[in-house]
């Protein structure tokens, strides 16, 4: 857990000690090394130091060790640090079979997802075990097998109550069905990871692209997310991609991937903010800029007084509110035109990007272009 009192300064601001944690991928790659060599050693392993895919050295904790014939069992269960993982405590089991054939043969034995569409890296009708980790626990197994006679292994990793862990993912959207993926480029999970949240958020877009939509839907968060889903149904699910305060982020890997045309979804103050230019959203980083949803009230023909009363609003949605009250007219169209413009501009001249007001109760309040109309600069 963090340590309270402990940390570093950064910014200003006082930054608490987190502690790191290990992927899925590393546990499985200990629980099936510590399997191989109990097979060969023939004594219960209670430890098992690996090299991590980053080429750090580590210990880990066996949970259960257990002969099975002409199988050995052994099982790690999850360590995620201070990262709010749902895979966190979960057991990893690695049962192992040694085989005078080369080779290491990787399979799932349960509680590990299947790979059902294309767009993750991954063979479709394959177990989501991730290539690194793959390579990863071929290593440690060929490592223990090197002074034996053995010269191949067969390695079932299973994941308990895996199938239930995935509820609390986006897997079955991407097409994963059936238990949690086996994942980790380096071994270690840091809390909180920016880096790790754009990586989901790209491969997200990756299906999306991959199954040939051409169009994705971004969404700042849950509720504009199901919104978004009830004001779209003719759209696959796959195609809305929840990305938080990463529009920028989300918008340029559309782009890359191809993706003809994206939605923005979001609710007043995010949108605000984009309006104002500003692509990273999150409250910490970009407070509303009241100023500037005044002059947008200003340029609809807002009376001084309503323009002071914006200027001081507590919020972008008081803003709003402040001028529905006063029947401001063309004052959300503006303020869509005025963010799409400049999300445009951030994901370039290929991807068309569309944006949608949504208010507090789910309906659109706005949206630019709309259905009726071609785009203009607003």
């Amino acid at each position: 857990m963090a340590v309270l009192g402990q940390g570093t300064a950064q910014g200003g601001r006082f930054l608490p000690v987190v502690r790191t944690g290990f992927t899925t991928g590393a546990c499985a790659a200990a629980a099936a090394r510590a399997a191989a060599r109990a097979l060969l050693v023939g004594t219960t392993v209670s430890d098992i130091a690996i090299e991590l895919p980053n080429g750090a050295l580590t210990s880990f904790a066996v949970a259960r060790c257990e002969r099975l014939e002409s199988r050995a069992r052994c099982s790690v269960v999850k360590d995620a640090g201070d990262d709010p993982d749902c895979t966190d405590g979960a057991e990893i089991v690695a049962e192992v079979e040694l085989r005078d054939k080369p080779g290491i043969e990787l399979t799932s034995g349960g509680g590990i997802a299947k790979v059902t569409r294309r767009g993750l890296g991954l063979e479709v009708g394959t177990d989501a075990i991730n290539p690194v980790p793959r390579r990863n626990i071929a290593a440690m197994v060929s490592a223990e097998l090197a002074a034996s006679v053995r010269r191949g292994a067969l390695v079932i990793l299973s994941v308990p109550g895996g199938e239930e862990m995935a509820r609390a993912t986006l897997n079955g959207r991407l097409g994963l069905v059936g238990g949690i993926s086996i994942l980790g480029t380096t071994g270690v999970v840091r809390p909180f990871s920016c880096a790790a949240f754009q990586k989901s958020i790209a491969v997200a877009i990756d299906v999306a692209c991959a199954e040939g939509q051409g169009h994705v839907v971004l969404t700042t968060g849950g509720r504009t997310e199901r919104f978004a889903m009830a004001l779209l149904p003719h759209l696959e699910e796959s195609a809305f991609v929840q990305v938080g305060d990463e529009v920028g982020f989300g918008l340029r890997h559309a782009a890359c991937r191809g993706a003809r045309q994206a939605v923005v979804v979001a609710m007043a103050g995010k949108l605000a903010k984009m309006a104002a230019g500003v692509v990273q959203t999150h409250v910490s980083r970009s407070p509303v800029d009241l100023n500037s949803l005044a002059a947008l009230a200003a340029r609809c023909g807002a009376s001084a007084h309503l323009v002071q009363a914006i200027a001081r609003a507590n919020t972008a949605r008081h803003g709003l509110e402040l001028a529905d009250a006063a029947g401001l007219e063309g004052f959300c169209e503006l303020l869509c035109g005025s963010a799409a413009k400049f999300l445009g501009s951030v994901a370039g001249p290929a991807l068309e990007v569309q944006t949608l007001l949504i208010g507090f109760d789910g309906q659109v309040r706005a949206a630019y272009p709309s259905p009726t109309e071609r785009r203009s600069a607003p």
